[in-house]
């Protein structure tokens, strides 16, 4: 169910362990072949998808686009929250649904940056609320739920999620092809180690020139929607696992 359509009677009304889900996203350059809104479209479709198969057990906030975008910012279009904006931001909204009683909060993210902010905000605020043992602060993205496509569809060239690569294109062209320019002769732009397993800091100009990194040559519709299927189904196994909780164990 989508808060935006209940009222506030409604809403308060509502199980207080019912879990309330916060799409995070992003309104960044996505190469010279996909729009800047992409990663909020896809995250978007993936939500809808399990929004149907939740059957009202699962209040889904509408979408956040504004994203941590700032390793983006010397490509035209992006618009970005800075870092420590952006962590009082989501702290913000995991705190309101606080305020509202509610006790099972996840955010399920669409960008590779909001990842390490996203992160840090659910650390910050179980310490804040470091008395209850009833809080379940969850932050996931849709690609790192367990789901492995290459294993699924053998023809993906890529094994992980890059950046307006294959698996964005593909879901891209399954979504919305209209909006995606032309892919033929493409180059691959590889991932690189720059050395692994350290964690290195970069920008994106740093690693690529037309902006994406991996291979959006390979796409082709039928993969996005192996790709959102997958991911989809992720999504809904997490949040039934969310409804199974307890309400008080660490597992």
């Amino acid at each position: 169910m989508q808060l935006a359509d209940l009222s506030w009677p409604k809403v308060h009304a509502l199980s207080k362990d019912t879990p309330v889900v916060f799409p995070v996203a992003a309104l960044e350059q996505h190469g010279r072949h996909l729009p800047v809104f992409t990663d909020s479209l896809l995250l978007g479709e993936i939500v809808r998808r399990a929004d149907e198969k939740m059957a009202d057990r699962v209040l889904f906030a509408p979408l956040m686009w504004l994203g941590n975008s700032e390793h983006h910012m010397d490509f035209s279009g992006t618009l970005s929250a800075p870092p420590r904006t952006y962590l009082d931001m989501l702290t913000g909204l995991i705190d309101n649904f606080i305020t509202h009683r509610f006790r099972r909060l996840v955010f399920i993210n669409g960008h590779g940056g909001n990842d390490v902010p996203g992160r840090q905000v659910v650390f910050e605020v179980r310490q804040r609320h470091r008395h209850r043992n009833d809080l379940l602060l969850l932050f996931a993205t849709y690609w790192s739920l367990g789901g492995k496509p290459h294993l699924v569809r053998a023809d993906l060239k890529q094994q992980q999620m890059g950046h307006a690569c294959e698996w964005e294109t593909s879901m891209m062209l399954r979504l919305a092809p209209q909006l995606v320019g032309e892919i033929e002769g493409l180059p691959a732009v590889e991932f690189g180690e720059s050395f692994q397993p350290v964690t290195r800091g970069w920008i994106t100009k740093d690693r690529t020139e037309p902006g994406h990194i991996g291979c959006p040559s390979a796409a082709n519709a039928d993969k996005g929607e192996v790709l959102f299927k997958m991911f989809s189904d992720d999504l809904v196994k997490l949040l039934e696992k969310v409804i199974a909780w307890d309400g008080k164990t660490w597992s």
